[in-house]
């Protein structure tokens, strides 16, 4: 009989990714994705260490989930497991807080859910998992993947070896690691050839990607597996993301002008303006650093949009410092960003720091960065009106005939057009551009036009 199963994800795209790799283990176990937890066996709450209070959100959570599992019946007893990066910072302590939880297990052991999963049902109390095995999990993972859609994600790159004072990742998700490139190219074949048009490279440091060349005897970097990738049929666009500003070398910045399937967006987090909170951060880049990449990434591909992170009120950050960030942020010129105030996470370095800046302060300075990357955004959105702009309409819309889909530049655009065009690229002209996305209209007959350079670059902020 099919069993149900329910994953909640939380957090980052690398999350999305092996949720649905989860998913796919599970299938030959008799397992399929239902849309409530009401209705599963198994519940896998799939957890992101990086935002404020995320403990407390999943503890929260598996209240809900006590209450479902106690009112099953005797002969249709659900699981409760959670996997991802509380899990790997939490283990032990999650049972002991969460006795209804079933099985634990961190995001480099899921290829073991078969076997983990039959463990919960010969012991008594939660089985555990949270080990870095020394084999890849990839090289357990089943080939055949659920349809992700027009727009696909492949994790190609985990792990980070930059140890930011306030980041978790090296933690919970171990050195870098690169998958060989052969087997990313066969998993991207197969994604095409299951509908995806549109493929995103995912990694903690995507950009540091230092993968086996096929013919194993030489390192690819992450230029040269794009240039692979789009040599695939049927493969119209590529992204890549997070990347970090020291890992952007030549090959990688020239891809960018060279490859046309290559889109121009690129999500490179700086997370300060000030030189002094960036070292305090270990990043080992400068913000003039950062503004010369941005300057050699506009010079190989002028219409590229950019996005970044930021942390305010990280310990010790001075007027001046958050001064310096609002300069970075007007010299650049993003077209979206995400900013956050800092928050302690127990185990990193910057934990322990004195200087704590209040939080009242960092609410302050939260609110005048947004402030300044909204106007950015609307003014960024606002320029693509009265343009002819290739978008990738990936989904339903909330409304009857209209699909949304993403411009090269990464813009939300929707619009009305026909049933027949989910799926592919098609030219709209922009009629409309507000803060968070873009209304189009169809242009002339429906056909798949010649690929786009993207946005022109008057359209940059």
């Amino acid at each position: 009989m099919t069993k149900g199963l329910f994953i909640k994800t939380y957090g980052c795209q690398m999350n999305v990714y092996d949720s649905a790799r989860m998913a796919d283990v599970l299938a030959p176990l008799g397992y399929a994705l239902v849309e409530s937890p009401d209705a599963a066996d198994m519940v896998i709450l799939n957890t992101c260490h990086i935002r404020e209070k995320a403990a407390e959100k999943v503890y929260s959570e598996l209240g809900r989930l006590r209450e479902l599992k106690t009112a099953r019946a005797p002969e249709a007893p659900m699981t409760i497991a959670v996997a991802g990066c509380v899990a790997q910072a939490e283990g032990q302590e999650m049972l002991r807080r969460a006795p209804q939880v079933d099985l634990v297990f961190g995001p480099q052991t899921y290829h073991r859910l078969p076997e983990l999963i039959a463990r919960t049902a010969r012991q008594r109390g939660g089985v555990l998992d949270t080990d870095f095995p020394v084999e890849s999990k990839f090289d357990f993972l089943p080939e055949t993947t659920a349809p992700q859609g027009p727009s696909a994600f492949l994790s190609i790159q985990e792990g980070c070896d930059k140890f930011c004072t306030f980041c978790v990742v090296p933690y919970t998700r171990g050195a870098e690691f690169s998958r060989p490139a052969a087997e990313i190219l066969a998993e991207a074949r197969r994604l095409v050839d299951a509908g995806a048009r549109e493929i995103t490279l995912l990694g903690q440091n995507v950009n540091a990607y230092h993968g086996a060349g096929p013919d194993g005897q030489e390192t690819w970097g992450l230029a040269d597996l794009l240039h692979a990738l789009a040599a695939i049929e049927g493969l119209a666009r590529l992204r890549y993301t997070t990347s970090h500003p020291r890992d952007m070398d030549d090959a990688l910045i020239d891809a960018h002008g060279a490859n046309q399937k290559l889109m121009p967006y690129l999500h490179l987090p700086v997370q300060s303006g000030s030189d002094r909170v960036l070292a305090a951060m270990n990043r080992r880049h400068s913000a003039d650093d950062y503004r010369r990449i941005v300057d050699r990434l506009r010079a190989a591909r002028p219409d590229i949009a950019m996005s970044s992170d930021f942390i305010v009120g990280f310990p010790g950050e001075t007027d001046r410092d958050f001064a310096e960030t609002l300069r970075l942020v007007t010299d650049v010129g993003y077209a979206q960003a995400y900013t956050f105030k800092y928050s302690p996470r127990p185990g990193t370095p910057a934990a322990v720091l004195e200087d704590q800046v209040p939080d009242d302060v960092k609410a302050e300075r939260l609110a005048s960065l947004q402030a300044l990357i909204d106007a950015q955004q609307e003014a960024f959105n606002r320029a693509s009106v009265g343009r002819r702009v290739p978008v990738l309409l990936e989904r339903r819309g909330r409304k009857a005939g209209q699909l949304i889909g993403r411009s090269p530049a990464m813009q939300s655009v929707h619009a009305a057009a026909p049933e027949s065009c989910l799926g592919r690229v098609v030219d709209l002209e922009i009629v409309a551009g507000g803060p968070n996305s873009l209304r189009g209209c169809m242009i002339g007959a429906i056909g798949e036009p010649s690929l786009s350079r993207g946005v022109p670059a008057e359209a940059q902020p």
